[in-house]
């Protein structure tokens, strides 16, 4: 993997806790930071789907959608 440098600024309070955590788990301040960006990266991608979800409930306007979801997949049965 390659690595970059970069300077973040926090606040001492959010320094001490980083610290904090650190020391409790063994890890460095960068370890730290990079399973922070790892959690924070899973999240948005749930949030992302379901940002989507919710954006498109309702959209469907052609007639029953279950009715038509199982038409479709009984022809798939067919094959």
């Amino acid at each position: 993997m390659k690595s970059a440098r970069t300077i973040i600024t926090i606040s001492e309070q959010e320094k001490r806790w980083l610290a904090a955590y650190s020391g409790l788990h063994g890890v460095s301040l960068a370890e730290t930071v990079r399973r922070g960006i790892a959690c924070l990266k899973a999240t948005e991608g749930h949030e992302t789907y379901r940002k989507l979800v919710q954006d498109t409930r309702g959209i469907w306007m052609r007639g029953d959608a279950l009715r038509y979801q199982e038409e479709i997949r009984s022809e798939w049965e067919k094959q």
